[in-house]
């Protein structure tokens, strides 16, 4: 059989390192796409590598064009055709007031969660094609739930991937391509060491707080053969937090 390859993007850390590391025992030769940090990237192969699973450290900014290109020709030839996208690259999320937002600042958000996503499908929908199928998994947030003050350009850009989530899921569904989206609620990574979970945690009806752990077990589930009639959906993973 033909090798499948996953690419994760943000994946040299945090919650993208732990979905890499789940895909990997799962069978998947997993592309660890992340844009500078090689030290972190590498660590995460040679985990994967030491647990026998196959997997490439491969750079690339996932907002751009050009790099987007590169990066899915590299997967496709160090590791196979791409059946499978997970979308979690990020970058700096700032609050701001109404009254002080600025066009840029939402085109920050969007660029990573509209533009990336978007670049990253299309790059690898000729792979998904030659395969007959495939899967696109985007990290949405439920911050679009929450409706936090000053956070109006995150959650409008996690808003419109619910929107990307179901029209490519209708668009791509002859193809046998899945597209659906996993929206953790605040899961702790490396970023928010020292961080007071105290409040949130009271808020959550299973009362503890999730892990990467949690996020990596549905994408791998919606990665799998067993989830091939799952397709459009937005799953929530955040212990009842926003019901």
């Amino acid at each position: 059989m033909t090798q499948r390859a996953a690419l994760v993007s943000g994946a040299s850390r945090g919650l993208g390192a732990v979905v890499s590391r789940r895909l990997a025992a799962a069978g998947w030769a997993v592309a660890v796409s992340y844009r500078s940090d090689d030290a972190a990237a590498s660590a995460v192969v040679a985990d994967i590598r030491a647990a026998g699973g196959v997997a490439e450290a491969i750079p690339g900014d996932v907002t751009d064009e050009a790099a987007v290109a590169t990066l899915t020709t590299r997967v496709v030839d160090q590791l196979g055709p791409v059946g499978l996208v997970v979308a979690n690259a990020t970058g700096p999320q700032p609050t701001s007031a109404l009254e002080s937002m600025t066009w840029r600042a939402h085109l920050d958000q969007l660029e990573f969660f509209v533009k990336s996503p978007t670049l990253l499908v299309q790059a690898a929908l000729p792979s998904m094609r030659s395969l007959g199928g495939g899967r696109v998994i985007l990290i949405g947030s439920d911050m679009a739930d929450r409706a936090l003050p000053g956070w109006s350009a995150y959650v409008a850009a996690k808003t419109a991937q619910v929107g990307l989530t179901r029209v490519w899921a209708k668009e791509l569904g002859p193809d046998r391509i899945t597209v659906n989206l996993v929206a953790p609620g605040w899961i702790p990574v490396e970023r928010h060491a020292g961080a007071d979970t105290a409040d949130y945690q009271a808020d959550v009806p299973l009362g503890e707080m999730g892990t990467p752990d949690d996020i990596a077990s549905m994408v791998a589930y919606l990665a799998s053969d067993e989830a091939h009639f799952v397709t459009g959906q937005r799953i929530t993973v955040n212990g009842g937090h926003t019901i």
